[in-house]
């Protein structure tokens, strides 16, 4: 039984990348909505059935489970999905939660109450969409008590790398750090809540100083996905990967085996 990851454009490969190397007999489908990427200007409602949308056709391709890999559609779709649209028989997960478990030092599924935790300065870079909902902040006061969050919305960042644009990339990562500084000049640690981000983890390291610590999603969350499949086994499935665009297959393709220098190949969703 395949396993579905989705994202709104190319980020959400650095999550499949880490969890078919931890995975490897694993089955994945992959689904790439590019003709409506980004969705870190869209508004909640957007993002909403536009996630919707792409997790229907994820189950439609036989995935009972489905990582959204898009931090911007877990933040502001997520919750709602689960408490109203997921069947009963399916399962979707999102990214948000095996950072913060990190971040507060947390084994999977611990519900405990709230409590003071080492780490009480931090950096979050996202979406303006994924910043709008505060979901990071309301997940992790779930979790713990006492932390600072400052946020920073990164505009143009994804659109960066998507078009390949690194140098443009990098120079908008030490812009957003420095406007981050501003407002927290000595962050103990930085969460980088985009699946794109991890790209540009020495540009965030480099700006942000060596004594910060950075957290990025893609390890974890495939530490995360092993650990429930391992609980979950029937929801696992063996086969080769599967790559899926609502975009022109071509284009995506290309920028997709330039994206992760491998090659990958598309085919319209």
């Amino acid at each position: 039984m395949a396993v579905g990851i989705f994202d709104s454009g190319l980020g959400g490969l650095t999550i499949w990348d880490a969890v078919q190397k931890r995975l490897p007999d694993q089955e994945f489908v992959y689904l790439a909505d590019s003709a409506h990427a980004p969705y870190g200007v869209r508004s909640a409602d957007d993002i909403y059935d536009l996630t919707v949308a792409a997790t229907q056709r994820l189950f439609d391709a036989g995935c009972d489970l489905v990582v959204l890999a898009c931090n911007t559609a877990s933040a502001a779709a997520l919750r709602r999905m689960q408490e109203g649209w997921v069947p009963q028989d399916k399962r979707v997960l999102g990214v948000f939660v095996p950072l913060i478990e990190a971040l507060t030092e947390r084994q999977w599924g611990d519900n405990s109450p709230p409590r003071e935790v080492g780490t009480k300065h931090v950096a979050l870079f996202a979406t303006p969409a994924t910043v709008a909902t505060r979901a990071f902040q309301r997940e992790l006061a779930f979790r713990a008590i006492g932390v600072d969050v400052e946020a920073q919305a990164c505009g143009g960042v994804v659109d960066a790398i998507e078009d390949g644009d690194m140098i443009l990339a990098e120079a908008l990562v030490k812009s957003h750090v420095d406007a981050l500084k501003r407002k927290m000049p000595h962050p103990d640690a930085a969460i980088l809540g985009c699946t794109h981000y991890p790209l540009m983890k020495d540009a965030f390291s480099e700006a942000l100083g060596a004594d910060v610590r950075v957290l990025s999603q893609a390890d974890l969350v495939a530490e995360s996905l092993a650990d429930y499949l391992e609980r979950h086994p029937d929801k696992r499935g063996a086969g080769d990967a599967a790559f899926l665009t609502t975009g022109d297959p071509k284009r995506v393709s290309d920028r997709a085996t330039q994206f992760l220098r491998r090659q990958l190949t598309f085919t319209a969703a």
